[in-house]
């Protein structure tokens, strides 16, 4: 098992990333672009919010704390924005604060062709 990953240990377009799936617990995040293996935010993605009739809309009770351990979901679409390294992601479904889906977009790749356009 890897060892736990904290809030503080992330850099600050990660910490960014996961402040905002706290903050819109119930969404879909479009259009996150990558660059270097991080999120960016220029431009900034669109924010589908969900909302739940009867239920606690507000932000996770994560979002007020400094620091805490990252859930494996977190650490995983942290572990794919890493490897995608410039890119994408079409959408992240977020519940709860956490990922649930992730939709980017791939070409495949055949031997002796290039890999980039």
């Amino acid at each position: 098992m890897k060892q736990p990953i904290s809030k503080s240990s992330l850099s600050a377009r990660q910490i960014r990333l996961v402040d905002l799936c706290h903050q819109h617990p119930h969404c879909r995040l479009e259009q996150l672009h990558v660059q270097g293996g991080e999120p960016l935010f220029t431009p900034p993605p669109t924010i589908i919010q969900k909302l739940k009739m009867g239920g606690d809309n507000g932000p996770r009770p994560e979002s007020t704390l400094p620091d805490f351990w990252l859930k494996r979901q977190m650490i995983e679409l942290l572990e794919i924005i890493a490897e995608l390294g410039e890119g994408e992601i079409r959408r992240i479904e977020i519940a709860h604060g956490l990922p649930l889906v992730v939709e980017l977009e791939r070409r495949p790749v055949f031997d002796g062709e290039c890999t980039h356009a």
